[in-house]
């Protein structure tokens, strides 16, 4: 067995998310539409440059009040697909709430490795910060369907472009990189995902909360790895409204 009593094949299948939403396709074409529509909309913060490489940008959704709280979004797909521009339908939710939304892209694998994926990330955030130099830069987190042991990732199909190592699989695995103090984190995963997904999660909450750090852990009912960022997109969302609170 190659890990937790899977071989290859289930452990592939353990973390194939496309695979296991069958109507993955049609929520992802949906999420372009809406984005879409809110990019007409607010066209002048597109594409904001936060390095020198060309994925090193970021959309910005401004609130009435710019001062107010920012997410900043960081897309998923394994580090290796995406683009921002599918994500800013979530400006339909954040907005309303006085919540400006900025959507940070980044260089893709196999073009980049994890550790330059997340030094970009990094990047991006203290762009943000350095744009709002009287606001503290980071007042919390809010993890969605995170991996936060890179392990797996590393042993199934996602490495093929990967290209993790044992040593940067281990050094960019959150769960084992705890810090000592930090601002609140919200960690949340959907109940209909797949189970190495929610484990993931549950143990990162775990080791987080066991450190004595601020946040919680919350499953959001029924949704699965696409359909929880709905909640992120409605004013009555439970991720846009626990946010808020964090923010506030």
């Amino acid at each position: 067995m190659l890990y937790r009593g899977m071989d290859r094949a289930q452990l592939d299948a353990a973390y194939n998310n496309t695979a296991a939403v069958p109507e993955r396709n049609a929520i992802v074409a949906d999420w372009a539409a809406r984005s879409a529509k809110i990019r007409s909309a607010h066209a002048g913060h597109l594409d904001l440059a936060y390095g020198a490489s060309p994925r090193e940008r970021l959309d910005l959704f401004l609130a009435d009040d710019p001062k107010g709280p920012t997410l900043a979004f960081i897309h998923g797909g394994y580090w290796q697909m995406n683009d921002k521009e599918s994500f800013a339908f979530f400006a339909e939710g954040l907005l309303p709430l006085g919540i400006n939304l900025a959507v940070v892209e980044y260089t893709l694998a196999p073009a980049a490795r994890l550790d330059r994926i997340v030094a970009e990330v990094r990047r991006a955030v203290q762009w943000l910060a350095a744009a709002a130099v009287t606001f503290p830069a980071v007042r919390g987190g809010l993890a969605i369907s995170g991996i936060y042991d890179l392990e797996p990732i590393r042993l199934n199909y996602l490495n093929e472009k990967l290209g993790l190592d044992r040593d940067e699989a281990e050094r960019n695995s959150p769960q084992f990189h705890l810090p000592a103090t930090a601002p609140e984190l919200v960690i949340t995963y959907g109940t209909a995902e797949l189970p190495e997904l929610c484990r993931q999660s549950i143990d990162y909450a775990g080791a987080w909360l066991g450190r004595g750090l601020p946040g919680m852990l919350l499953p959001v009912e029924g949704a699965n790895h696409f359909d929880i960022l709905d909640s992120l997109a409605r004013v009555d969302g439970e991720l846009a409204r626990v946010f808020l609170k964090m923010a506030m």
